[in-house]
């Protein structure tokens, strides 16, 4: 039999996913299943994006451009000025999603074998991309009684090796659902500037920080036209994740160049969904108020909820619609497992995603749950019940 690859070996699973076959088993057996596990809105994709879609003439469904239509380029630049950003269409490269624009970034920017630092915990298919690009993150851990806070520069610093070329972070983040402060970004720029590094920034989440002011992008902070590139996608922003629309953007030519090579190689971003995704950029303003106040009062009432149970911990996230807590249990793999296979309160269970998955770090992260509070707050204190029921009997609780 022929053998598979090295990197087909060292591929991860994904920790939102892998246990989908104990939730379907689950649903077979008559049980409902709460799913806080994805970060898959129950929101309404703004109307005008459908409607372009459905107003459409094409009579040929064509490759776009490699580099995304024209049109939309052009109109995702007003709208990154309107968040104080100052790019040019031609600094923008539509991708099929977020998650092809920063796996064409590792492979433009990092040569096999370099390193990337990551702050811990992140969004777990980094480790999968990072393996597809053969690089290799270097973690620095945040810890969860500070909010999971940006870690001090000086934990950075310490990791740069020869082999160090860049710094990832997402902002708002994913799990964490953390914010990072002005301060915080400039003195990472600072860093970034003083050993020539690039700055990967994960924006995708910008729409959804909750004390009323939109994070800062790396790409307004000032010297990093070499250095700054910004992943971000339509996916969240517009509730629109089946589309599969992303961008690349930076200032830099080179990085831009490289990027191309790879996007002409894939040929082109989806058409239909560039057309839903260019609509959706007249979205009005109205939308993300209600939608803000909506994730508002559903994290409040998961977080309320998860600090009313003894044992637990759990930060108030600023941003995103994540919430990392954590159980008084052995382990979050076998306890998300568990409560698929062996729990339900009321005919209803609750899948997870056990948080170990988004650290690079082994053993980390052991007690900890990401949740998703995409649902309306019904489900959402529904799914707390249910795990304050569990977590009275599981079999693994710790104290």
């Amino acid at each position: 039999m022929p053998t598979l690859s090295q990197k087909g070996l060292s591929m991860p699973d994904s920790p939102i996913r892998k246990l989908a076959r104990f939730a379907v088993a689950a649903k077979a057996a008559g049980r409902e299943v709460i799913h806080l596990n994805i970060g898959q809105p129950d929101i309404a994709t703004p109307e005008v994006a459908w409607d372009a879609v459905r107003k459409s003439d094409l009579s040929v469904l064509e490759y776009s451009p490699s580099e995304g239509f024209a049109s939309y380029r052009e109109g995702l630049a007003r709208y990154y000025a309107g968040v104080g950003v100052d790019v040019t269409p031609d600094q923008i490269l539509v991708t099929t999603g977020g998650s092809e624009a920063l796996v064409f970034a590792f492979m433009s920017c990092l040569n096999p074998g370099d390193e990337v630092i990551i702050p811990e915990p992140f969004y777990a298919n980094y480790n999968g991309f990072a393996e597809m690009a053969g690089v290799r993150i270097v973690p620095v851990t945040a810890r969860l009684d500070d909010g999971f806070a940006l870690p001090p520069m000086s934990a950075f610093a310490e990791r740069i090796t020869d082999r160090t070329k860049a710094i990832l972070v997402c902002n708002p983040g994913n799990p964490t659902g953390t914010v990072y402060s002005d301060e915080a970004l400039a003195a990472l720029a600072d860093l970034v500037r003083e050993h020539d590094l690039y700055l990967f920034a994960d924006e995708v989440y910008r729409e959804f920080a909750y004390s009323g002011i939109l994070p800062s992008s790396v790409l307004s902070l000032p010297g990093l036209e070499d250095h700054a590139i910004v992943i971000d996608s339509v996916s969240k922003r517009y509730s629109m994740c089946g589309a599969r629309i992303g961008a690349l953007v930076t200032r830099n030519a080179a990085v831009y160049g490289a990027a191309m090579k790879f996007a002409m190689a894939r040929l082109s971003p989806p058409t239909l969904a560039q057309i839903a995704s260019e609509a959706a950029l007249n979205t009005p303003a109205a939308y993300f108020e209600e939608v803000r106040a909506q994730y508002v009062a559903r994290r409040d009432a998961l977080v309320d909820g998860l600090q009313s149970i003894p044992g637990v911990t759990c930060p108030r996230p600023g941003g995103a619609f994540y919430a990392v807590a954590r159980f008084p249990i052995d382990d979050a793999n076998t306890f998300c497992q568990w409560l698929l296979e062996s729990f339900d309160w009321q005919g209803a269970t609750v899948m997870l995603a056990p948080n170990s998955g988004f650290y690079a770090t082994e053993g980390a992260g052991r007690d900890e749950v990401r949740m998703a509070y995409v649902l309306g707050v019904p489900k959402i204190l529904q799914a707390v019940n249910i795990l304050r029921e569990a977590l009275a009997v599981y079999p693994g609780r710790t104290n």
